[in-house]
């Protein structure tokens, strides 16, 4: 069987999320919850479906920017549909300017998304508390906001939240009058929008609404008025009242939050309690630096899978060569990953860009030492000195210094069976370190 390039191509493509729920990508995807510490997303659909059908949740999930956290909240959605929810989840970085974003940004979206899928099940919703504010707001900003007049509350929230993420000016102006009436949002919401909902889903047959709030842990890490990161201020200090919606919330965070010394606040006043799920990297070796051979095996077949979707594993196997020119040049690159989904897509994205497959190992270790050289000019002085402490003790203490090193992914996190939870050095900077 031949290689289809241009499917091959657009498979690997590290910008696109797997769709689960569609038959053509579910080929593509591999479960990796046998080396990833267990079963995180029947976890949280277990804690809605089974443990929590009629009454409100809110879970936390997290890890590392591109470790395929979105396919698994994507896998997740397609399981509470399955057993009869009503799920909406979205992007929240399409609705927000994710280096400036306050809480009452976040309920906006969150009405906004949920009152347009809604359309979905031919339910319309209407509420007199922000029809009453869209006329005040159209009275104070007349030449900043169009369609204010329309009684069309999508269009009119879809075009608050679309102007205000372009205008920082506007977003201040808005927050201003918004701010104050947070408790008048949160009750409209819940009242007006969640609830009537709720009751029309249920008599369609339905057992209840869940909202997925994705891509909320690329905050931006920047500090705000009160001294506090955005992150801290945004999930710890206002977390109760993102948790105060009247429906399954789950709420993508920042993994920095994990490790500051706010995160048992965090779990009290918006995990309820509960710690955040963390979805970890795919190992490529155990703590103790021998092989994984069940990771390696994985993400191989992540990479056969995209190329031939339509064969079994073994049969898979048996085409590498249509890939790399020999195995260990495939397994190479998953070792030089980390066990990270999109760096190891990435990888063989360049490739791809470069030339057709079979890959030769000169282009793979030409691709690999430019993706190193461009993570070593993020660091900073200090930085090899704590990469290295982190490679002989696989621990990562809650310092910002730490934390930065995580958001840059120069450290990655791991957790597999009984060896718990163990950090180490992001494979492609670890050959520079004593270089260094």
């Amino acid at each position: 069987m031949k290689l289809n390039l241009r499917q091959f191509y657009h498979a690997c493509n590290p910008s696109k999320t797997l769709v689960v729920g569609n038959p053509e990508e579910r080929r593509y995807y591999i479960d990796f919850s046998s080396v990833r510490g267990g079963k995180i997303i029947e976890e949280l659909s277990r804690t809605i479906a089974r443990l929590s059908p009629n009454e409100p949740t809110c879970q936390l999930f997290t890890g590392h920017i591109g470790c395929g956290k979105s396919t698994e909240l994507l896998r997740l959605k397609t399981i509470l549909e399955e057993n009869g929810f009503y799920v909406v989840y979205f992007e929240s970085s399409e609705d927000l300017e994710m280096a400036d974003v306050d809480l009452t940004d976040i309920l906006l979206a969150i009405a906004h998304q949920v009152s347009e899928n809604l359309k979905n099940q031919s339910i319309y919703t209407h509420s007199d508390y922000f029809q009453n504010l869209f006329t005040e707001l159209a009275h104070i900003f007349p030449n900043s906001l169009e369609y204010m007049d329309s009684l069309d509350f999508d269009l009119v929230m879809g075009q608050i939240t679309a102007q205000s993420k372009e205008s920082p000016k506007l977003r201040n102006q808005l927050r201003q009058y918004l701010e104050p009436r947070t408790s008048g949002i949160l009750n409209s919401i819940n009242t007006e929008i969640i609830h009537p909902a709720t009751t029309q889903l249920k008599q369609q047959g339905k057992k209840g609404l869940v909202v997925i709030v994705d891509n909320l842990d690329r905050v931006d890490n920047k500090p705000v008025a009160s001294g506090r990161s955005q992150p801290e201020y945004l999930f710890v200090d206002r977390g109760e009242q993102l948790r105060k919606l009247n429906c399954h919330l789950v709420y993508t965070i920042p993994l920095s939050l994990i490790f500051s010394g706010s995160s048992e606040f965090l779990k009290n006043r918006l995990g309820g309690g509960v710690a955040p799920k963390v979805l970890p990297m795919v190992p490529v070796h155990l703590r103790s630096g021998a092989e994984c051979k069940k990771g390696l095996s994985l993400l191989r077949q992540t990479i056969l899978a995209r190329a031939f979707p339509d064969l079994n594993a073994g049969a898979q196997f048996n085409l590498i060569t249509e890939v790399v020119d020999r195995p260990e040049t495939l397994d190479r690159l998953c070792r030089v990953s980390g066990g990270h989904i999109r760096n190891l897509l990435g990888l063989i994205y360049r490739c791809l860009q470069s030339e057709d497959p079979p890959f030769p190992r000169h282009l793979i270790e030409m691709v690999i030492s430019e993706r190193a050289a461009e993570l070593s000019l993020a660091m900073q002085p200090g930085d090899w000195e704590l990469l290295r402490e982190v490679s002989q003790t696989k621990q990562v203490r809650g310092e910002s210094n730490y934390q930065r090193l995580l958001r840059s992914m120069s450290v990655f996190e791991y957790r597999v069976g009984n060896e718990g939870r163990w950090f180490d050095v992001n494979p492609m900077l670890f050959y520079l370190i004593n270089d260094s």
